[in-house]
């Protein structure tokens, strides 16, 4: 089983000091890897920027024009929330490219699947402009990508970020060759993903959210996965599989109050490669989103690793999370009935 891993030093020049989302995050995860004698288990293999036309395929030409424009500023911030400092769009576009290599490495077979770390995250980032720490859509990019340069028909996109992937949704709404599926706390940051947001057109059905309400732990989330995730994505019967793969969910994160566990954590992502492997001969590529405790985060990337290069090791530090959960039979219910699932 050959893992590819994408990461890059030059990550660490988009950082603001106080701000949640900054280089010590990958700092965490590299030591992690390293400690545990992960790194040198996997495929490195080196990311460029992404090309103009590559982003051009999910972001519009405006918003391309204003991150170039914030190059020659002394740095600004997108929102209430997003900062850009001369390098960021340099950054960003790496990272957007670390996604496209993760893709062409499972695409072209020089790996089983692929592990990228990349920063700064791109799941809030919708084609009109960046938000919630984000500025470009990393797997929107590398989705189209895969369609553009690969010829591939269906992809399938699964989020398990505490926040709902807005700007994901937003690039392939109305889209039905990409099956967005995400579970996030609900209400919360960015108000979006009800339950009842479907698609468009004929992306109508493509477009799965599972809204979770405050405390859902590894209990619920089994239960999605095994009831609704799975059946979403058999009936898909996709040619890849990406993940957004932010860690915030954790109990333990605070910037969300969902109470998964490191455990939990494992179970979807091991849920998630066995379903690669069903429908897809395996090919799975995971691209990291949040995640703001360092230890939750660091450990659940490790674990991540793991899984992709077949170990049965589970790292959990931090142990499970305290309190009853509340029930999702009812959400599920709901969700089955919207999408005709058996």
């Amino acid at each position: 089983m050959t893992t590819a891993y994408i990461t890059d030093p030059r990550f660490a020049a988009h950082t603001l000091a106080g701000h949640s989302e900054y280089a010590g995050r990958l700092t965490a995860i590299q030591e992690a890897l390293d400690r545990h004698g992960v790194t040198e288990r996997m495929a490195h293999l080196a990311a460029t920027e992404a090309t103009e036309a590559q982003l051009r395929a999910v972001h519009t030409a405006e918003y391309l024009q204003l991150l170039a424009w914030t190059e020659t500023q002394k740095g600004l911030m997108l929102g209430p929330d997003t900062y850009v400092l001369p390098q960021s769009f340099g950054v960003a576009r790496l990272a957007s490219g670390a996604a496209i290599r993760g893709v062409d490495a499972v695409l072209n077979k020089e790996a089983d699947n692929a592990l990228v770390c990349a920063r700064p995250p791109g799941h809030h980032a919708t084609p009109q402009m960046g938000m919630g720490f984000c500025l470009l859509g990393n797997v929107a990019i590398a989705a189209r990508h895969a369609q553009n340069a690969h010829g591939l028909k269906r992809i399938l996109i699964v989020d398990y970020d505490v926040h709902h992937g807005n700007g994901t949704q937003d690039a392939f709404y109305a889209d039905p060759s990409v099956l967005f599926v995400s579970t996030h706390q609900y209400p919360w940051y960015p108000g979006t993903g009800a339950v009842d947001e479907i698609g468009t057109g004929e992306g109508v059905g493509a477009t799965v959210n599972i809204p979770l309400q405050a405390g859902v732990g590894d209990d619920g989330y089994a239960l999605i996965y095994e009831q609704v995730v799975w059946a979403v994505a058999r009936r898909f019967q996709p040619e890849l599989i990406l993940v957004s793969a932010g860690f915030d969910a954790h109990w333990a994160d605070p910037l969300g109050q969902i109470n998964l566990s490191l455990k939990g954590y494992d179970y979807l992502t091991r849920q998630l490669i066995l379903m690669a492997e069903a429908l897809c001969d395996g090919r799975i590529v995971f691209v990291l989103e949040g995640g703001y405790n360092l230890n939750s985060l660091s450990h659940g990337v490790l674990n991540v690793a793991y899984a992709l290069l077949g170990d049965s090791h589970l790292a959990d530090p931090l142990g499970p999370a305290k309190g009853k959960e509340p029930t999702v039979g009812p959400l599920i219910a709901q969700i089955k009935q919207l999408h005709n699932l058996a």
